[in-house]
């Protein structure tokens, strides 16, 4: 994978950057200083591109639009629904780099081939959203080169769309000359060295639901880390599939014989002894493991929490991706809240990635005391399971 860095002579290059601008953007049409981290994250890249004299064309996603416009042949291009426009982060992106950003409504077709074209030395320019085009997540050839078209070099700053075969991601490489970004390379440097090189005791915690993605990570990392902690959905699963009966909690879609095949004698694999549950009658009540009557588990309990706590602060390194329960609720926090305020409090190397988990540590503890916040969740669990991420190998 070559560095940005490796480039001798950016000087009016034009540089074409997938970033992952991806943010959440108000009713009122405002991104939120408090809801921009992903972007003040790619800062450093356009930074020093800006330092080198290149010209910058940027290019990123934003939600999951259906595909409103017809690749190239569409002579009027017409966004449907105005609330996926990166407008807003274009003018969020020009408060925070104190610079004019020109914004293109499109991001193929002549008149963004014209912008390109006459982009000068110092410049910023962002294209729309691309998902407005179907191609986007087909990893279409024809799209990825019209895109190509526009640029010398391509870069990729976006570690967190790095497992989506997508055409900004894996076709364009095929046409130009490709890097990874800065913020690519350290993302990939910190949890390289987490998995690879940790200080010790390393352990993961990881809760939530998306079952899917997170089993392999259980599995990769069970004869590397000292520990794993489990909450959430997945920890209802691994009860369930150590024959545990969970009632009527949730469980996501994934076949348990998969999960039977976790070794549960390890004693590196730490699930839930105790459970706040909800009854049929909406109570909230705790329960042990395993004495669960007609009830749902919606966070660990008191016991659990003390357990994970204690793990959590004798650790020297600790990743975690997803609470422990619905601690959107208040009634169903505890948990989550209690492991929150270890990792914050622990004097251990901290990596968190996911954006509830992130939502989580705002909420309970200080995001400020987190040495490492990962910018993409599902990336970030392909990562610790091992899987050669599509956008990392195309860049090799």
């Amino acid at each position: 994978m070559k560095s940005l860095k490796s480039i001798k002579n950016l000087k009016n290059k034009k540089v074409l950057v997938r970033v992952d601008f991806n943010v959440p953007v108000g009713d009122d049409g405002i991104v939120d200083d408090k809801e921009d981290w992903r972007m003040k994250a790619a800062l450093p890249t356009i930074e020093y591109l800006l330092e080198k004299k290149a010209k910058v064309i940027l290019m990123t996603h934003l939600g999951r639009p259906e595909a409103s416009q017809k690749f190239i042949k569409s002579k009027i291009h017409k966004v449907k629904n105005q609330k996926y426009s990166l407008r807003p982060v274009a003018e969020r992106l020009e408060e925070l780099l104190n610079r004019k950003i020109k914004f293109v409504n499109d991001c193929v077709g002549d008149k963004v081939k014209k912008v390109a074209n006459e982009i000068k030395t110092g410049e910023i320019v962002m294209l729309e959203n691309l998902r407005f085009y179907k191609e986007e997540k087909e990893n279409n050839k024809e799209f990825a080169k019209e895109l190509a078209g526009l640029a010398d070099v391509y870069i990729n700053n976006a570690f967190s769309v790095s497992h989506r075969k997508h055409a900004s991601v894996v076709a364009v490489t095929k046409f130009l000359p490709s890097y990874a970004g800065l913020l690519l390379e350290k993302e990939v440097k910190i949890l390289s060295k987490a998995i690879n090189n940790p200080e010790k005791p390393v352990i993961i915690i990881i809760g939530g639901a998306k079952i899917k993605t997170k089993i392999p990570v259980i599995k990769y990392l069970s004869n590397k880390f000292d520990n794993i902690l489990a909450g959430g959905v997945v920890a209802n699963v691994i009860l369930k599939a150590k024959g545990v009966d969970i009632k009527n909690s949730l469980l996501d879609d994934i076949n348990i014989n998969e999960v039977k095949k976790i070794s549960f004698k390890d004693n590196k694999l730490h699930i839930p002894v105790d459970a706040v549950v909800c009854n049929s009658k909406n109570k909230v009540v705790l329960s042990a493991i395993g004495k669960i009557k007609n009830n749902k588990i919606l966070d660990i309990g008191p016991e659990t929490a003390k357990l994970y706590s204690k793990i959590i602060s004798d650790s020297k390194t600790i990743i975690w991706n997803g609470p422990m329960g619905l601690f959107e609720k208040e009634e169903f926090s505890s948990g989550t809240k209690a492991v929150a305020k270890a990792v914050v409090k622990s004097e251990g190397y901290v990596i968190i990635g996911g954006g509830d988990t992130i939502a989580a540590v705002d909420k309970f503890g200080d995001l400020k005391k987190i040495n490492y916040i990962c910018t993409g969740g599902g990336a970030m669990l392909e990562f610790l399971a091992g899987k050669e991420l599509p956008g990392l190998e195309a860049l090799k």
